[in-house]
């Protein structure tokens, strides 16, 4: 008997739409992507640019991990370049200075160890430090060798789903950072995925597993362990991740403030709680301006940090910490560049002119005009607004500022312009001495 006219044809089955919108996927990274598979690799999307995706925003960098080795990469494309040692990587560069990160697919090189603390045995003693970090591995390998679950993410964007060899959606969803596997093993292999989880929670609003916190603060110590320029730019990174302020209190909570600045945590420690609140709420005006775009130099940020020790409240209760020795140490122990060193000292000390604490010699108009002073002006602002100190002085400045023509951005000195002149005790560098040479106090 024929069909009913009546009969419908089975419903086909409903694809389920991508699990992150197509529009929101860089380009580049696309076409990288695609190549490595046309030429036989896996190679998928990972780890922070999936977290953040997932969660609505807008990733910084789009990275990617693959089967290829570093040198399949090179040859796979013409402009491409390897980088690292202790991590071998692949950029491939682009139009407008744009890198797209590949990386290879490893494996935990103490995987042995974990599986036995996976299995509950007694964790091993000695050094679970990791030096080297080039053995390859699978997909599934490298997820579970990196650090936190919510950076264990994969995305196939041929077939528009999350890979999730860890649980980092759940771990998402609950807003938890959370070591993938044994905590303890993860901070001993890296001490410095105790400032990286200070820094994802910060950022992303997310609170640390107790485990994983306790873990961290057992291994707080051994970052020491660790190369100096790794700690900085980790430390750096707290400053330029613009929720800074929760970042440094949850390291002064964890006892790592203390190994990273300890000038910093004794401070806090000694001053009142309304003097503390001031020093969180600088780092909180700087994190509005690094969350707004406005271009924020290095040294702006550290000087944030820093300039309540140097210039105290009279109710703080803490003696003023000369800021020289600090910066000074800063630079031999950290190995802090010269230029963010003196660029700090020259922001802090250069509020005492503004505020007027130093007699005036030399003319205002060439210390309005330095590329210094839009900065210096900056903190004083920022100051201002957290201790109602100097806004008498800011409005000055500002008024005098909008008479002086012409005003240049900062990142050009004008023409025959005076540097900003704050006369400083020892310069920081032997070499380049000139650089604190200032003769005028404005």
């Amino acid at each position: 008997m024929p069909d009913s006219p009546l009969a419908t044809a089975p419903a086909e089955p409903q694809q389920s739409p991508p699990e992150i919108p197509p529009e929101k996927l860089d380009p580049e990274a696309l076409k990288v992507l695609r190549h490595l598979r046309r030429n036989g690799h896996q190679a998928y999307l990972v780890g922070g640019c999936v977290r953040d995706l997932l969660l609505g925003r807008s990733p910084k960098d789009f990275d990617i991990a693959t089967s290829a080795s570093p040198e399949e990469v090179q040859d796979t494309f013409t402009n491409c370049r390897l980088i690292g040692r202790r991590f071998r990587l692949a950029h491939v560069y682009f139009k407008g200075r744009k890198i797209i990160e590949v990386s290879t697919f490893r494996k935990n090189p103490i995987d042995e160890i974990v599986a036995t603390a996976d299995a509950g045995e007694p964790l091993p003693e000695g050094d679970l430090l990791i030096a080297e970090d080039n053995v390859f591995g699978t997909d599934e390998e490298d997820a579970r060798r990196r650090d936190f679950t919510v950076n264990g993410l994969f995305y196939d964007v041929s077939l528009e789903q999350t890979i999730d060899y860890v649980g980092g959606r759940a771990d998402l969803e609950a807003r938890t950072i959370r070591t993938i596997g044994n905590p303890e093993i993860r901070m001993r292999e890296d001490p410095v995925r105790v400032l990286r989880a200070i820094r994802f929670a910060a950022r992303l609003g997310f609170e640390i597993e107790p485990a994983t916190a306790e873990a961290m603060r057992i291994h707080a110590k051994d970052l020491s362990r660790c190369a100096p320029a790794r700690v900085l730019e980790e430390t750096l990174r707290l400053l330029r991740c613009g929720h800074s302020s929760r970042a440094f209190q949850l390291a002064r909570e964890m006892g790592v403030l203390a190994l990273l600045l300890r000038p910093v945590a004794e401070f806090l420690d000694a001053c009142g709680p309304e003097e503390a609140a001031r020093v969180f709420g600088l780092l909180a005006t700087a994190d509005r301006r690094v969350r707004e775009g406005t271009p924020t130099d290095d040294s702006l940020l550290l000087a944030t940090l820093l300039l309540r020790l140097a210039q105290p409240g009279k109710d703080s209760g803490a003696p003023a910490i000369p800021i020289e020795p600090l910066l000074q140490d800063l630079v031999r122990s950290s190995r802090l560049p010269k230029r963010i060193a003196e660029g700090t000292r020259l922001l802090v000390l250069a509020q005492r002119a503004l505020l007027g604490e130093r007699r005036k010699r030399g003319s205002p108009n060439r210390f309005v005009r330095s590329r210094h002073f839009p900065d210096a002006l900056a903190l004083l602002a920022m100051n201002a607004e957290v201790s109602g100190e100097g806004n008498e002085q800011l409005d000055r400045w500002r008024q005098r500022r909008t008479t002086v023509e012409p005003l240049h951005p900062a990142a050009a000195e004008p023409p025959g312009a005076e540097p900003l002149r704050v006369p400083l005790p020892e310069p920081l560098s032997a070499d380049r001495p000139e650089a604190f040479a200032f003769s005028h106090l404005l």
